[in-house]
């Protein structure tokens, strides 16, 4: 597993297992998961595409994600991220993941 996070960055466009949280323009989090990280952000900020909660809250920033070898890895942390952490915890993720940004590359 990778951890990475991208405020301002463009995701990468290689296929893997990904997920993801994205900020909404409402200030809430979308967390996600997907094989394509960078065409499903586009999705997510298209009007009629991405996930039904995302539609009414664009534009939606790319936070964090976490890169997979496998596609049930990453639905998994999904849900865990989703249902096991409160926001603040999800604000330490990200915050985390910020003081390592480029130490991945």
């Amino acid at each position: 597993m990778d951890r990475r996070e991208s405020g301002s960055l463009t995701p990468p466009v290689c296929d893997g297992f990904y997920v993801y949280i994205l900020g909404c323009a409402d200030g809430t989090f979308y967390t996600g998961w997907t094989n394509r990280l960078a065409k499903r952000l586009r999705d997510h900020n298209t009007p009629g595409k991405g996930a039904k909660y995302t539609r009414s809250r664009m534009p939606c920033r790319l936070l964090y994600y976490e890169s997979f070898d496998d596609r049930e890895s990453a639905m998994k942390r999904e849900w865990e991220i989703k249902h096991r952490l409160s926001r603040q915890q999800k604000e330490e993720l990200i915050r985390g993941s910020e003081k390592t940004r480029g130490s991945h590359k």
